[in-house]
């Protein structure tokens, strides 16, 4: 098991991530990957490209990462994208309201309390600043905007800001993108890419950071006619955390099935039903512990206002969890969201641009329809409105649709500029039509799962990180999935000598023509060299030596298990076709011991 300690220390010591700018003192919440990390995080992307776009047939695009504000004012970012922040009286550090209550209490969500609530949580649980100590009781807690603004041009050019989330890029290209789809519902679009947030209190290394990579997905369905392939997860185990489990004193987990899930109401949205499905099954996959692992509905104050229902994949990292009598305490923090969003975006950036955000759904066959109909007597309105006649009309024709009976009396108002205007109904020149209609216009609902990058490596890392002991000797290791470990294979030759640096020269070009990531070490002991790999999350070492160049067979080398430290003598000939297989899931290092000669080691592992 593993603490945030000994994540830091290992991930700075190997090269995963550390402080970024620490030559200029740093700045919290930026974060560089070093070369392990930027392969792990690398694969990690790939594995969820191939997932949630290759798997899904979806689309994938890449967005800037800077938009003029109109953007954000239409997707509601400028008016509500805040945190809680109580700044200290004394040294004037900020912080996170809620973050300090849930340190201090047994309060899991205080994101999701009214601000009056926290500043009286903060007064009663005499919170202190972190920082020096001084009391924080009767600070006021402020809704801190977390958006980054810069500046579109020279001098004062355009204001912008850089994007918080890379889903509005997919939005505002929705009226293009719905044409590369041939405007059939539904469609799905992902992206992966940077995403940029102020966060007032940065913590947790790169758990909460300022600068982060997601990877998003936007479905869009008509509500009334896409149905998910809900059958294919029907039958995958989830362990849910609903909002009244976490409501009751003795609430707990559901275990259940995606379908059983469905079925008893408790997952309510069929689409997020099914992406949990896809998100745990894949979650497994590339190495995420399922005892360290659930999915938490949002409690109601949580819940943004357009979301039908969202819930939380979320990963316990300190493996204290393990050790407690209730299986919901431990450190548990956010990895993905799921959310129905229903038509918000899309209604909102057409409200605010002059595109088209609907799509045209043709009917099998043409529909008679009624429908209310109005066609002003403008040498009516004209001179009795002026200026205002074009809105008075439109009024009227919004009207019809939404209320026809309105026009039942002799004169019927209707609210323009805000102020009420009444119309004689016969002016309005008021009536049913039949009309044949081929198609409708939809806006159609968006169903979100967004992954949080640097957040899945800071979990893989976690539940892979595991101790043993070697002779005696405690060894660290990370378990890591081959398809998302840094390096493939490590190639070492045993002793510095030509012949023998020569062979393992030959085999890392053999092996990476294979497509294997490969790392060449001849330097210290072996017992040092297998322990750095072992560290990094290598799954498999091949040490060439003089047993397998002496003779007159051909070259042989050993090839040496991460987890279990198990090694086998195997042709050099072989060891492409044969570890390329291991690694891609088609065999097992168990296949090679039961096909090669095994080695017998003195190494006792415990």
């Amino acid at each position: 098991m593993s603490d945030a300690r000994a994540i830091t220390e290992l991930a700075k010591r190997r090269g995963f991530f550390f402080g970024a700018n620490e030559s200029y003192g740093g700045v919290a919440g930026f974060y560089t990957f070093g070369p392990e990390g930027a392969a792990l995080k690398r694969n990690v992307e790939s594995a969820w490209r191939n997932r949630f776009t290759v798997r899904e047939g979806n689309e994938e695009i890449e967005a800037p990462t800077i938009a003029p504000e109109s953007v954000f004012e239409a997707s509601g970012h400028l008016e509500g994208f805040d945190d809680m922040l109580v700044e200290c009286g004394e040294c004037g550090e900020s912080h996170r309201a809620d973050h300090l209550i849930e340190d201090a209490t047994a309060i899991e969500e205080a994101e999701s309390l009214p601000i009056p609530e926290v500043e009286d949580l903060v007064a009663e649980y005499r919170i202190a600043c972190p920082s020096c100590g001084a009391p924080l009781a009767g600070r006021s807690v402020e809704a801190f905007n977390l958006m980054f603004e810069t500046t579109i041009g020279p001098g004062s050019g355009q204001a912008g800001y850089l994007r918080p989330e890379t889903a509005q890029g997919i939005f505002v290209e929705f009226p293009r993108l719905k044409e590369y789809a041939r405007n059939k519902l539904p469609f799905g679009v992902t992206q992966i890419g940077r995403a940029y947030r102020n966060e007032i209190s940065p913590r947790k290394g790169i758990v909460r950071t300022r600068e982060f990579t997601q990877a998003e997905l936007e479905q869009f369905i008509d509500p009334e006619d896409d149905d998910p392939p809900l059958h294919r997860v029907a039958d995958v185990s989830v362990r849910l955390y609903p909002a009244d489990e976490q409501d009751a004193d003795d609430g707990g987990y559901v275990e259940t099935t995606v379908g059983d899930a469905v079925a008893e109401g408790i997952i309510a949205s069929e689409w997020v039903a099914y992406y949990l499905g896809v998100a745990r099954e894949w979650y497994d996959r590339i190495g995420v512990d399922g005892d360290r692992f659930r999915f938490r509905q949002h409690l109601p104050g949580e819940r943004a206002h357009y979301a039908a229902d969202c819930w939380d994949a979320e990963s316990e990292v300190s493996g204290a969890a393990d050790g407690l009598a209730d299986p919901t305490a431990g450190d548990w923090i956010e990895i993905a969201g799921f959310a129905y969003r229903g038509d918000y975006d899309l209604s909102k950036h057409a409200a605010h641009s002059d595109d088209d955000f609907t799509v045209f759904q043709q009917y099998d066959e043409p529909r008679t329809i009624e429908r209310a109909v109005v066609d002003p007597d403008m040498s009516v309105l004209g001179p009795k409105f002026e200026g205002q006649a074009g809105d008075v009309a439109d009024a009227l024709r919004s009207l019809a649709e939404r209320d026809p009976d309105a026009f039942d009396a002799d004169a019927v108002t209707v609210e323009v500029d805000g102020e009420r205007v009444t119309v004689d109904t016969d002016v309005a020149n008021f009536r049913i039509e039949e009309q044949t209609e081929a198609g409708e216009h939809v806006t159609p609902h968006v169903v979100e799962p967004s992954f949080g990058v640097d957040r899945t490596v800071y979990t893989l890392i976690a539940h892979a990180y595991d101790r043993d002991r070697i002779d005696g000797e405690e060894r660290t290791y990370l378990s890591l999935s081959p398809e998302v470990a840094p390096t493939d294979v490590a190639v070492f030759p045993l002793v510095s000598d030509e012949t023998l640096e020569t062979l393992a020269d030959d085999v890392v070009a053999d092996l990476r023509d294979a497509g294997l990531s490969v790392a060449h070490d001849d330097s210290g002991n072996i017992g040092r060299r297998y322990r750095r790999q072992d560290e990094v999350g290598t799954p498999l070492s091949v040490t060439v030596d003089h047993e397998g160049v002496e003779g007159e067979g051909p070259p042989t080398a050993t090839v040496r298990d991460r987890d279990t430290t198990a090694q086998v003598r195997v042709p050099v000939a072989d060891l492409p076709a044969r570890l390329g297989a291991i690694l891609d899931g088609q065999e097992t290092v168990d296949d090679l011991l039961a096909d090669y000669e095994q080695v017998d080691t003195d190494v006792t592992r415990t």
